[in-house]
């Protein structure tokens, strides 16, 4: 062999060497690109899943409550489901769940949205949502925090109870006895079974409505209210999360100061965040997707039934075809009460046709 082919061969090893490390370096770099995508991801379903605070309502109640409704069938081929399978179904049948906004969580961003401390927890917002069985409708029933009502004996974490009150405001329940007296008053006066509890406190809505780039909503009148510190004149306006939650908790500015205009109000933004929401894809971007994902999880105390990501995923999954207009909004019917002009009570027969309807 001659030198020019020994140092053809010795130049032809080293760019194969060099070829060999450039490989296991990129294969390194891919190996380790992989490994930090994985550690993310779980990282991320770590922290939305341990965002979420759940309250085991069904072993606090036991079983005397109404009736659950009817399950819808899933015929599975070849037989039935396996256990694995039938965890990872999105729910099906009939569904009703209470959803409360409350400011019973303490804390600076509480505190400056006007939210109370943990002492003093409320219920601002209170509606029954009904989902048909197919999941293509949705009902939304708002009761009125001002209504009297008889509040039924409610469980304590102390294992005590609280006693029966009489021509109680309906949003007493929640402050005397949290989120077991909120759904045990809610089934006493409507006899419909709630079969899932969400509550939203007041930076969680905030920073959903953020994270959703704003929502927009049309108000039929000038709103100048200081006590929300909210201040539009009537017409159309993109809200931040801030304004939104002020119009949300709104009441001395419109109407006749009382909770049923601010019940309209509500409404009208229940249809406004459905829209939003139906107008963006969350899945094309992966960093809107998780800010959503956040903010609705980290503001969020639910039932047990509805306390992990993959339970809340497989709910959201059942919703993908009801669109906004499909969804009706509607208040329980009231009357004012006998006993007191700034309080109401359910005018009969007419709330109790409408929670007939529910069952």
């Amino acid at each position: 062999m001659t030198g020019h082919d020994e140092k053809q061969d010795w130049d032809t090893g080293r760019r194969g060497g060099r070829r060999s490390i450039v490989l296991r370096a990129a294969g390194l770099t891919l190996a380790g690109a992989l490994v930090l995508g994985v550690a993310a991801t779980g990282w991320v379903y770590w922290h939305l899943n341990n965002n979420i605070k759940s309250v085991d309502i069904n072993s606090a109640l036991g079983d005397d409550r109404p009736a659950r409704a009817a399950a819808a069938s899933t015929p599975t081929p070849g037989g039935p489901a396996s256990p694995s399978a039938a965890a990872s179904a999105p729910p099906t049948g009939a569904l009703n769940i209470l959803v409360l906004g409350s400011d019973s969580r303490s804390g600076a961003e509480n505190r400056e949205l006007g939210g109370g401390s943990s002492s003093g927890a409320r219920s601002d917002t209170a509606m029954v949502v009904h989902l048909d069985a197919e999941r293509t409708t949705a009902t939304v029933v708002s009761i009125p925090r001002d209504t009297l009502v008889t509040r039924p004996s409610c469980p304590l974490s102390s294992g005590r109870s609280t006693a029966v009150a009489y021509g109680a405001m309906f949003n007493s329940a929640y402050a005397v006895g949290g989120p077991v007296c909120a759904v045990k008053t809610v089934e006493s006066i409507t006899g419909v079974r709630m079969d899932h509890y969400i509550e939203i406190d007041f930076s969680g809505f905030a920073k959903l409505v953020n994270a959703l780039g704003g929502v927009t909503v049309t108000t039929d009148e000038d709103i100048d209210d200081d006590d929300s510190h909210l201040h539009l004149a009537a017409g159309t306006h993109h809200l931040d999360g801030k304004q939104a939650l002020a119009l949300a908790r709104t009441r001395h500015g419109i109407g006749d100061g009382s909770d049923l205009g601010r019940i309209g109000l509500q409404q009208k933004l229940v249809k406004a965040l459905l829209t939003q929401i139906a107008s963006i894809d969350l899945l094309t971007d992966p960093t809107e997707l998780y800010g959503v994902a956040d903010a609705v999880t980290g503001s969020l105390t639910t039932d047990t039934g509805l306390d992990s990501l993959g339970e809340l995923t497989g709910l959201g999954e059942s919703l993908k075809g009801l669109a906004a207009d499909r969804v009706e909004t509607v208040m329980m019917p009231v009357v004012t009460a006998p006993s007191d002009p700034n309080r109401v009570v359910a005018r009969e027969p007419a709330a109790s046709g409408l929670w007939e309807s529910l069952r």
